[in-house]
């Protein structure tokens, strides 16, 4: 068949049954992206004779003869089409995953179809945004500001990559061709519980382009955990590479390597496994009741469990002063239950991974990970290879969420090109996403807080049940964090907290935005809301008389270590805000008739600004002979926005533009080390690294100027063409020839002491008593970020951060049946907000200076979700008189609520 892409004509045959998307793919159209083939998603959108299609379910064989358009025929990154230049100006995207195929259908639109968005645009998803940046850019609005030379910080600097992005040129995890990579495909376990009795590889190893099966037979006897830490102990290590025992439905139970995605699956298929089911529980109460099944009873102390024999992955108990003391002192008093669900972190990229071997005999990985340097780490840790001989890196990573700082495929890849010594990939589809990927901790939490009657908090006490799934990467820590700072917010002189998290034979829980917070600020800030009403209190004064101020100690189960501190405060602030665009309203009504109750709700939250315990980056930036400058940073992109950032604090410390600043990066060929980008640290610990080495080698230019120019270095200052003293400008070459090597400094940050970010969340909601119907009439957001360094950027954060909370608070959930097996397993089943969802919030920043950030920043990339669930749930009770406790707050639950 022959079709034309971009002007140049294909002339390729098409398999039985091949979709569009891949076959552009087969011949090099990475732009065309995989986000689900299932026809959800829009990721894959390209023209089909001028019409936009969902590639993933176009037959290729419709295409011959016809022309095709792809993103990258629409424009190039020197010369953009319109709709491709409006999103770079209104900096309408963030991990960019799904742009190609947004602006794609974008270039259909009519003026008329301005005026119908949403549904023009129910076909395309975007994860990141929130999507009012990318209604500005359809809208022709600009956001961004041009590059100069004057001090960067501050301003609504584009993106460096926005070009490429809006282009499809830019390159994500599997936008590359590897000569010979074989594919690998899983097959997963049917059952909930079971040890594999035997398996018979026979069929599957002489089917024709099958290279190996990988069973557990051939893991290396290494235990270890996906999760990914600065400390590994953090982690229980209760994982295998392939484990004889199966703990959960889908898990890999044997790996087929071949010369194609549709030859390793046949392979799967021709497996001959037998199971002996074993006893399996899903329900983390039951789990953790004397006679439950056990999962992990086989293991040892050296697996670092808390008490395997009652399915503990951890627990924590402490406190301060006499809960019941508190309580009988107290004029109300607030005892409520809460539960939080699975929900899926649907990050458009799925996770996957190449392997090969290279030139120099080293293991290289190109990942899409948040942490290269971890998953370095552990893979020599599991295969007992030396530092040297591993590679990983990444290419732009297509949203993470915390769902990337795992190592999910890199050891199974690894596996595969250590014994094919072929290069070997593996992407996981989007039903992988759903179904055994793991998920945000559903948790359950009893609240107990009371006060006097001034307000004035007397008791709060918390008891969290964390259902860790079948393996304990990031249950602990999730639990610690979660009953952290959403406890320590608040004074009050009687605090308990108690938590576990167990193991259940459900898929396993992960690391998630706002890692713990988000499921634990629901239920106290829906109690402290609930103690309002109780005692007639607005609930902001209520906030306002007990939150925490500088000089107070932060107690949750145990005070804070010196390392947490009030760097800036700005939560007064932020109450204020927040209140104040509330009564001013937005000109949005309700809809009219009787039946709406209208109900206005707030909640805040605290975080620390990056983890516990040590995150570190090692940077170094260098001056070039044509003035620009190279950083070189272990810190991933993937939507968070860091390589902006890093470019900006970059250019105002050296005195040039962000455009000066190349940024190599996430590989750990670059630099030494860098822990991760998770927990919100690409600028409080990454970027103030590389201010550091910034920092030294403006000294050591100025000082050299001073020597060429014999004046004193105090009076050189920094321009994007050279050191100028007076009318006399030493340019970059003059200086490198002078220093007579490299001109380079080197710049570390150990991530101590952290400092707080405060969010402030309030919704004007209207509900039909009818229906159960919900309409968000108002979202305000009020944050302390510190000084802002791009307070687009920024704002998109916090837009996105809510646009997720929304998701999580009103429609996604991850269903699991009587067998545990996740029934959501397709994206059109699994809600997550699209634009027509997603009302706009209004964003503010309140103004504060931290002093231990870089020039003043704090983090704002995870703290906007965590008080979102709870200020709509505040919402919706006080509209309807009745408190939803159960996450999501869908319109079934609604109505059944106002039923009862």
């Amino acid at each position: 068949m022959k079709f034309t892409v971009n002007g140049r004509e294909i002339d390729t045959p098409a398999r039985p049954g091949q979709c569009l998307r891949t076959l552009l793919r087969e011949n090099a159209h990475f732009e065309v992206k995989k986000g689900c083939d299932a026809g959800d998603c829009g990721a894959c959108s390209v023209l089909v004779d001028g019409e936009a299609v969902h590639s993933c379910l176009y037959p290729a064989q419709r295409a011959d003869g016809r022309v095709v358009t792809t993103v990258s025929g629409l424009g190039t990154p020197g010369n953009l089409h319109p709709v491709q230049r409006k999103f770079v100006d209104a900096a309408g995207f963030q991990c960019g995953f799904c742009t190609a195929g947004m602006i794609v259908t974008a270039s259909t639109f009519t003026d008329d179809d301005l005026d119908d968005l949403p549904n023009r645009l129910k076909g395309n998803l975007c994860r990141c945004t929130g999507y009012r940046s990318i209604d500005d850019a359809l809208h022709g609005v600009t956001n961004v500001e041009r590059l100069g030379a004057a001090p960067s910080c501050g301003r609504s600097q584009p993106a460096p990559a926005g070009p490429r992005v809006v282009t499809g040129t830019e390159e994500y995890t599997f936008d590359t061709v590897v000569d010979g990579a074989l594919h690998i495909a899983v097959l997963g376990s049917p059952h909930a519980h079971a040890r594999i009795a035997a398996i018979d590889t026979t069929a599957a190893e002489a089917l024709p382009g099958v290279h190996a099966v990988l069973c557990y037979r051939d893991a290396p006897d290494i235990a270890y955990s996906t999760a990914r830490h600065e400390n590994r102990t953090e982690d229980p290590d209760d994982t295998v590479l392939f484990d004889r025992v199966l703990r959960f439905h889908g898990q890999r139970v044997a790996a087929v390597v071949a010369e194609s995605p549709a030859i390793a699956q046949q392979g799967c298929r021709l497996l001959a496994v037998q199971y002996e089911e074993l006893p399996f529980v899903l329900d983390p109460d039951e789990a953790r009741s004397p006679g439950a099944p056990l999962l992990h009873a086989d293991k040892g102390p050296d697996a670092r469990i808390a008490d395997p024999a009652r399915n503990l992955i951890g627990e924590v108990h402490g406190g301060v002063g006499d809960i019941e003391a508190g309580i009988a002192a107290a004029a109300a008093v607030v005892r409520g239950r809460w539960q939080t669900q699975r929900v899926q972190h649907t990050h458009l990229e799925t996770h996957g991974a190449i392997g090969w071997i290279d030139d120099d005999g080293r293991l290289v990985i190109r990942s899409s990970t948040q942490v290269p340097f971890l998953v370095r780490d552990e893979l020599c840790h599991v295969f007992g290879l030396e530092r040297d001989r591993v590679r990983v890196f990444t290419a732009r990573i297509g949203g993470g969420f915390g769902g990337k700082q795992e190592m999910l495929v890199e050891d199974v890849v690894a596996a595969a090109v250590l014994r094919t010594g072929r290069p070997v990939q593996w992407e996981f589809t989007r039903s992988d996403q759903l179904t055994v990927a793991p998920c945000r901790h559903p948790m359950r939490v009893d609240v107990t807080i009371a006060a006097d009657a001034d307000g004035v908090l007397t008791a709060l006490a918390i008891d969290v049940l964390n259902d860790g799934g079948a393996y304990g990467n990031h249950s602990a820590s999730v639990m610690f964090h979660g009953c952290g700072e959403s406890v320590e917010v608040y004074r009050c002189p009687n605090k308990r907290v108690d938590a576990q998290s167990v193991y259940t034979n459900n898929r396993p829980s992960g690391a998630f935005r706002g890692y713990g917070l988000g499921q634990v600020v629901f239920a106290v800030e829906s109690a402290m809301d609930e103690l309002a009403l109780e005692l007639g209190i607005d609930p902001y004064d209520l906030r306002r008389r007990n939150v925490v101020v500088p000089g107070d100690d932060l107690i949750g189960a145990h005070p804070e270590g010196a390392d947490l501190v009030f760097g800036s405060y700005g939560l007064d602030r932020c109450l204020d805000v927040v209140q104040d665009a509330l009564s001013r309203g937005n000109d949005v009504v309700a809809p009219p008739g009787a039946q709406w109750r209208i109900g206005e709700g707030m909640a805040l939250s605290m975080i620390a600004s990056n983890p516990p315990g040590g995150h570190f980056a090692e940077t170094s930036i260098e001056l070039l002979s044509d003035g620009t400058y190279l950083a070189r940073v272990g810190t991933a992109e993937f939507g968070n926005g860091t390589t902006t950032v890093h470019t900006q604090i970059a250019a105002t410390e050296l005195g040039t533009s962000p455009d000066r600043i190349r940024v190599r990066q996430s590989d750990t060929d670059v630099t030494t080390h860098d822990t991760g980008a998770y927990g919100s640290s690409g600028t409080v610990v990454a970027a103030k690294a590389l201010l550091a080495a910034a920092r030294e080698l403006h000294g050591r230019i100025r000082k050299l100027a001073a020597e060429l120019t014999g004046t004193d270095a105090e009076t050189i200052v920094l321009e994007p063409d050279g050191a100028r003293s007076g009318d006399v400008l030493v340019t970059p070459a003059e200086l490198l020839e002078a220093a007579g090597e490299p001109l380079r400094a080197e710049g570390n940050h150990g991530g101590l002491p952290r400092s707080l970010s405060f969010n402030v969340q309030g919704f004007r909601v209207a509900v039909d008593v009818r229906t159960g119907e919900l309409r968000i009439l108002q979202s305000v957001q009020a944050a302390d970020a510190g000084t802002v360094v791009n307070p687009e950027q920024c704002r998109g954060q916090v837009e996105g951060g809510v646009a997720q909370g929304f998701g999580t608070a009103l429609y996604e959930e991850l269903i699991t049946d009587e067998c545990g097996r996740v029934t959501t397993n397709v994206l059109r089943n699994y809600h997550i907000p699209q634009y027509a969802d997603v009302p706009r919030t209004e964003v503010h920043f309140v103004d504060t200076f931290d002093s231990i950030g870089p020039m003043g920043a704090k983090s704002m990339s995870e703290a906007p979700f965590n008080p979102v669930a709870a200020a709509l749930a505040n919402a919706v009770r006080r509209a309807i008189g009745v408190r939803p406790c159960d996450l999501p707050i869908s319109r079934d639950r609604i109505w059944r609520l106002l039923q009862e």
